[in-house]
């Protein structure tokens, strides 16, 4: 009977942690098709302890307007994490501050595709400046 009683309790616990589980650690990311740098990014993001789902996209231009992403200052590709949006190459360090942080901003964005940030081959050239995806007037929310 202890053995049971045990072996229930196991279970109810293990169902517990499941549905305990943090959806905060979820991503989406969209990219284009044929875009590598965007699954080295992806993997970037598991290596970090998010669960990545990748889709690729041909409507990023809409995919990015619709989050806010102003023109001309989006990254190659945009991720929806925990009711954010991170789009580009957005070193982790920044992605787990907007989320501890959880400021009253739609997301962040690292415009492009600069050389030495995460995903991305090469070194490093200089900081990178990551915006604030918000209404209005863009402004730096890291420059790293």
């Amino acid at each position: 009977m202890k053995h049971l009683i045990f072996a229930f309790a196991l279970l109810v616990s293990s169902i517990g942690i499941a549905q305990a589980e943090d959806t905060s650690k979820h991503a989406t990311l969209y990219k284009t098709p044929q875009c590598g740098c965007c699954e080295s990014y992806a993997e970037h993001l598991r290596d970090s302890g998010f669960k990545v789902i990748v889709k690729p996209s041909n409507d990023l231009d809409g995919i990015n307007a619709k989050a806010g992403i102003d023109e001309g200052f989006a990254g190659c590709h945009t991720t929806f994490i925990d009711g954010y949006v991170v789009s580009g190459h957005v070193p982790i360090n920044i992605v787990k501050r907007l989320l501890a942080l959880r400021p009253d901003i739609k997301g962040v964005t690292l415009p492009g595709m600069p050389m030495g940030s995460p995903g991305m081959g090469g070194r490093k050239q200089g900081p990178f400046t990551v915006y604030e995806v918000n209404d209005g007037a863009l402004k730096v929310y890291s420059k790293e």
